[in-house]
Formats: C-alpha cells, sequence, structure tokens
C-alpha cells in the first residue's frame, strides 16, 4: 500500500530531516504506520526511530487485514528460498525480490541429534545455523531489509555502529545495491571482522573505545548536517532493520511444518533479534499460520557482558549498563536498547536469561563442532554454552522441541579456538605414524 513519509520534525533523536521527510509516496507493503512500543502513539512511516510523545521507540505496525490464511501460506511456500518469501509480513513494496538486494535468509535448521544425545535432549533439538548468510551472519536479513527502507526514504550513503558482523553485511549490501557505505566500529574488534568489512570498498572508521562509545558518536553524526543523506540502519532506520529479525522466527516454524518450538535459546546483545523472534512468532499466530500454544524464549549473554541477565536474575526491571569485557565480541554491547522488552519476554513466556565464562564458550564452540560439525562464532557459543547450563540447573526442560541459534561463522572469531590445531607431527613412513599412537 502506498503511505505518506513522516513529516519533517527538528528532534535530532529522530534524525529525520527536510530532505527525507517531504511527504512523497514510498511503498512499504503491509506496513501501515509507526507504533510506539511504550504509548502506543502512533506515527506515519518515515525514518524516524523515537516517539514524539514520550521518546518511547517506534516500530512497525501492519494491517494484514486483508489476508486469507491459506492463500497466504501457499503464497509464502511458493516464493524464493530467501527472506523475500515472506515479503507480505514485511514492510517491503511488493517487488522487492527483483531489486538487487544480498537476499539473505532461508538458512539451514538443522536437526541436532548428536548434540541432543551430548546434553541429554529428548524432545528434538535443532541449530538455526544462519551463518550461511552471504556475509556469513543473522545480521544480512537487517540490512537487507533496512536497505529497502533506505531507497524508499531516498538515502544516499548507509552507515551504522557496529560490533563487526553488520559492518560488513552493510558494506556487502550496501556494495550490491549502488550505495556508499560507511560504517563505524570499536577499533580493537577481531581482525577477521574488520578485514571483512572492509573488503566491500566502503569506509570502515575505528572508534577509541567500545560499542556504547560508537554508537553514541553515531547519534552525534545523525543529528549533525554532515550526517544529511544517511541512513543509519540501527540508528534511524531501526524501525525497519529489526523487522528482518523477524524472518527467523518465520523460518524455523515453516522449517518444522508450520509448528511453533516449545523453547528458543537466543543471543542477546542490543535485545532487538530476541524481542523480534518473539513479535514474528506471535504474528504467525495471530495469522492462523501455527496453531495457538505457549513457547518459552531463552536469553543468552557471555558473563564479561551479561547487563540483561543481572537484572533477570535480581529481578530487575531496569538493566544497568556494564563495560564489556568477553571474547564474545559480537554480543558486547553494555547499554543495551531492548534489554527491558527481553526482561518482559523471558518473564511473560516463562524461560528466562543465562550467562557463561568465556572458558565456557570455547568449550561450546568446540562442542557443536564436534558434534554436529557446525563451527559457530563466539556468540553461538554462548547460545550453545546457555543451552548446557540451563538443561544441567533443570531449567529448559529437555523433553521439549528446542531450538538454538548459531549467528555466525567461526572463522569470523578464530583467536577464541587459537589452541586447537594440529593432533600429531609425524615423519612420512608408517612407524613414525604408529609411534603417534594413530593407528
Amino acid at each position: 500500500m502506498a503511505v505518506q513519509t513522516a513529516e519533517s520534525t527538528t528532534n535530532p533523536s529522530n534524525g529525520a530531516d527536510s530532505a527525507h521527510a517531504s511527504g512523497a509516496a514510498v511503498d512499504l507493503g503491509p506496513a501501515a504506520a509507526l507504533s510506539c512500543r511504550e504509548c502506543g502513539h502512533k506515527v506515519p512511516l518515515g525514518p524516524v526511530f523515537a516517539c514524539e510523545e514520550c521518546f518511547g521507540p517506534l516500530e512497525i505496525a501492519y494491517d494484514f487485514s486483508a489476508y486469507d490464511t491459506e492463500e497466504l501460506r501457499k503464497r509464502i511456500e511458493a516464493g524464493p528460498a530467501n527472506i523475500w518469501r515472506y515479503a507480505p509480513l514485511l514492510p517491503v513494496p511488493a517487488d522487492v525480490a527483483t531489486k538487487p538486494n544480498i537476499n539473505p535468509g532461508w538458512t539451514k535448521l538443522v536437526k541436532a541429534d548428536n548434540l541432543a544425545r551430548e546434553l541429554g535432549v529428548t524432545g528434538g533439538l535443532y541449530v538455526k545455523d544462519d551463518s550461511g548468510n552471504p556475509t556469513h551472519s543473522f545480521k544480512d536479513r537487517v540490512v537487507a531489509q533496512a536497505i529497502e527502507a533506505a531507497r524508499a526514504f531516498g538515502f544516499t550513503t548507509l552507515s551504522c555502529s557496529s560490533t563487526g558482523n553488520l559492518a560488513g553485511a552493510v558494506g556487502a549490501a550496501a556494495a550490491r545495491a549502488g550505495f556508499r557505505s560507511c560504517v563505524f566500529i570499536p577499533h580493537d574488534l577481531e581482525q577477521g571482522k574488520i578485514v571483512m568489512a572492509a573488503v566491500y570498498g566502503g569506509e570502515l572508521v575505528g572508534i577509541e573505545g567500545n560499542y556504547d562509545d560508537v554508537n553514541r558518536f553515531c547519534s552525534e553524526l545523525i543529528g549533525d548536517p554532515a550526517g544529511e543523506g544517511w541512513g543509519f540502519v540501527n540508528v534511524n532506520l531501526r524501525p525497519y532493520y529489526a523487522e528482518g529479525s523477524k524472518t527467523l522466527a518465520y523460518e524455523i516454524c515453516e522449517q518444522l511444518g508450520w509448528r511453533l518450538p516449545d523453547q528458543l535459546v537466543v543471543p542477546i546483545a542490543s535485545g532487538s533479534q530476541l524481542t523480534k523472534i518473539d513479535k514474528g512468532l506471535k504474528e504467525l499466530i495471530e495469522l492462523g499460520l501455527v496453531e495457538d500454544k505457549p513457547y518459552k524464549i531463552f536469553g543468552a549473554q557471555a558473563e564479561g557482558c551479561s547487563p540483561v541477565s543481572t537484572a533477570f536474575k535480581a529481578g530487575h526491571d531496569v538493566v544497568r549498563p556494564q563495560k564489556p569485557n568477553t571474547i564474545a565480541k559480537s554480543l558486547a554491547i553494555g547499554n543495551p536498547a531492548d534489554g527491558p522488552y527481553v526482561l518482559d519476554i523471558a518473564r511473560r513466556t516463562g524461560g528466562a536469561v543465562e550467562d557463561v565464562t568465556d572458558e565456557q564458550v570455547v568449550d561450546a564452540i568446540k562442542l557443536l563442532a564436534r558434534t554436529e560439525g557446525i563451527f559457530a562464532e563466539t556468540a553461538g557459543g554462548v547460545t550453545v554454552g546457555v543451552t548446557k547450563k540451563l538443561i544441567e540447573a533443570g531449567v529448559l526442560d529437555p523433553s521439549l522441541t528446542t531450538v538454538v541459534l548459531n549467528t555466525g561463522d567461526g572463522l569470523k572469531t578464530l583467536d577464541a579456538v587459537a589452541g586447537t590445531g594440529l593432533t600429531a607431527t609425524i615423519r612420512p613412513n608408517l612407524d613414525s605414524f604408529r609411534e603417534a599412537g594413530l593407528a
């Protein structure tokens, strides 16, 4: 449907300006408005992310009223093998699949029977392996979505603050779509992620400080004339960007035969992925595409950056920021924007938020690789490690169908398992082979 963009505002926190909020009609499919998660105030679609009434976060509100359940199911199943099969449920034009995009999604849902035996899971254990995306992380989903909003609002530069994976996804998507890119990262990221972000030819800028420092800088830039024409995927395009995470929920349920899993274990950085997975599950229920039944969502953090886990265990509703100190740098956000909403979802669904040490992260990376042949980055080590810990504590029910997310490729975080190497070095003869105990 055609809608109007938001009116111009002078509030720099929203990042809208007259060049990109001129009232021109844009086509973002079933997206009807932006709605505040706190007070419910609605505004027209535009490059804004904060409510003008209460400064709460804005998210997409949809009009799905015209959909027939079975017709929608057939349309989805006949769609492309990427996230655009769900275009009827996303803020994108109907012809999105014809536009230059990296087209992520429809990644493997691996039935992890070997890992299940190791962990004592009897109800079915699955790993949603998003390392199969174009730049080998789930961030391709959210960036693919954001770039369609950037097109609609007439931005010419794509940007972000990133812990690494998002920088690479923005660089790749911008190159494919013909945008300029300029992304900002902490200066001390893993070298593999720096190279992968830089190779696409965009501008990559290191900021002295951690991710929260980078994010604050980007918020300043977006309100400055120097940032005019820039679409920051996780700032002024955040309501659209975040919707890409819903496609994980859609795919999991479709790949399970249009069934809800009983339990999901999701890593927490900003918390947006977890909250949008929950939103996606609720939308599938509302549309009648899956049977309504209880499900539990568990959040996973590294101990060295665990503000949400700390708040959950203390029974708090407010998340107190922490200074990150963990090898799981893709999750090292000390002041997670969606932290309070993660707490709400974990408590509402009967889940929990837990954390693991860096040593447990490394052990879990090796466990997943050894049992299922999946080499996860540190974030995947966090989710597998937390799953193991929750089962041992009797919090996660091993008799129920459980899905664990791996959001990135282990080749990006080789330093975490740098001690892994040769079993033996032998001379090129059988005697040496036998002496090494390999026969």
